[in-house]
């Protein structure tokens, strides 16, 4: 009967039948009943979801090797290692040492602790999800949590970045005033504001706005086109164009510092054949009003060298900073904005390895980030370097001993060491 189909098949079971004693007839049929009720369970049964190729919102879920599976985990542990240590020796640095404990560091300590938030709630659930291929195996509820999470540590690490700009160009452009109005009190309502901020987008798909998409194995922000376009501008693009105008006009006052502070020269000596004697009269007022001012241009001088310094301190670092900062999350951002209006609202169609790549990509802006504002602060570069080989001790004075040396290499500076001989053979020719 099993080489049999349709109506040739039922012809056979009558003749089987047929041939059969009447009273066996009965029971022969009830047990046919229940083989093929068998048969059609046995068909009809859900394989696991665990062994599907791929999601119901469409996404393939990888299947790596033990090579690859190695590579992969160590890469990522390494990272976010990295990215939790850095951080947490900006936040013991500023926390526990003096000279560091300054109103205008209450932002780099912010900023330190959003990326180790993003180290140590974030990385480790993205890590585990991409080495098993992508698969979300922690649930429904907990992947509303973990997107809050996701959200609201990267929003607040990019906003005070953006904050950041706004205070070293405040500083720079009213080096007078803004010192005094920048105050403990009002640097902690400026990071409390940014954290505020950055949980408010987080709330629409918690109360109902915009729902994440999360079908047991994939667990994605909403795509929802409104939510989208409010999110990704509140958290990166309004936040970039900020941080682009501050550089832009950082640039700007460092450059023309750079023609403003420069030392006036002294007058060369003219041949004393060519002179008669008004002119030497002239020279001689000119030398000795030269000379009566000679200790306030050293004076200036100096004050002049370190607002340039200062400045040009300023303009190199937040270049650096928005530059890091633009190609780590300007990737990502573009394919979140361009994503539902290509995908649809429902789903993702990017293939699953550019979104990861791509958001990895943007977590390494939270390691880049202490390393970089240690390398151009001298403070605390000196603050790292004694925390990592354990010297506790006397950090402050340590400190304080480095600025002291710094200030005596600017003092023996051979440019102003040949203004100070030219000044002084001058005056006593005069």
């Amino acid at each position: 009967l099993d080489n049999l189909n349709g109506s040739s098949r039922v012809d056979g079971m009558f003749f089987l039948l047929s041939q059969i004693e009447p009273e066996n007839r009965y029971s022969i049929l009830m047990d046919v009943r229940f083989l093929n009720k068998m048969h059609d369970t046995t068909t009809t049964l859900p394989t696991p979801s665990f062994m599907d190729n791929e999601t119901r919102c469409g996404e393939s879920i990888l299947s790596y090797g033990h090579v690859e599976k190695v590579l992969i985990g160590g890469v990522l542990t390494l990272l976010t290692f990295l990215t939790v240590c850095g951080n947490l020796l900006v936040v013991i640095s500023v926390c526990f040492v003096k000279k560091l404990k300054q109103p205008s560091n209450y932002l780099i300590v912010s900023l330190a602790v959003a990326d180790l938030s993003v180290a140590v709630v974030v990385m480790p659930f993205v890590s585990i999800t991409d080495l098993i291929g992508g698969q979300w195996i922690f649930g429904r509820v907990f992947c509303n949590v973990f997107i809050a999470m996701d959200v609201m540590c990267c929003t607040a690490s990019i906003m005070t970045l953006c904050v950041i700009s706004i205070d070293r160009y405040l500083g720079i452009t009213k080096p007078l005033t803004y010192p005094v109005r920048q105050s403990g009190k009002c640097m902690a309502k400026i990071v409390l504001f940014v954290w505020l901020l950055s949980a408010s987008i987080t709330l629409p798909p918690l109360f109902g706005w915009a729902q994440n998409v999360n079908d047991d194995n994939v667990c994605l922000i909403s795509q929802d086109l409104g939510y989208t376009i409010y999110s990704t501008a509140v958290a990166f693009y309004i936040p970039m164009s900020v941080m682009l105008i501050m550089y832009y006009r950082i640039y700007r006052v460092a450059k023309v510092s750079a023609a403003k502070h420069t030392i006036a020269g002294f007058p060369k000596a003219e041949d004393e054949e060519s002179m008669n004697c008004v002119t030497a009269v002239l020279k001689l007022q000119r030398e000795v009003e030269v000379c009566v001012s000679f200790s306030r241009l050293l004076k200036n001088d100096r004050k002049n060298i370190s607002i340039f310094k200062r400045e040009q301190k300023a303009a190199t670092t937040l270049g650096i900073v928005v530059g890091a900062f633009a190609v780590c999350w300007l990737p990502f951002f573009l394919l979140s904005t361009a994503r539902p209006f290509i995908c649809g609202v429902q789903c993702s169609c990017v293939p699953l390895w550019v979104e990861r790549t791509l958001l990895w990509l943007g977590y390494a802006n939270s390691l880049i980030n202490p390393f970089i504002y240690a390398f151009f602060n001298r403070d605390l570069r000196t603050t790292y370097h004694n925390l990592i080989r354990c010297r506790y001790r006397n950090i402050n004075r340590k400190l304080s001993a480095a600025s002291m040396h710094e200030a005596l290499k600017l003092a023996e500076r051979p440019d102003l060491t040949r203004f100070v001989v030219q000044g002084q053979k001058m005056c006593n020719t005069s």
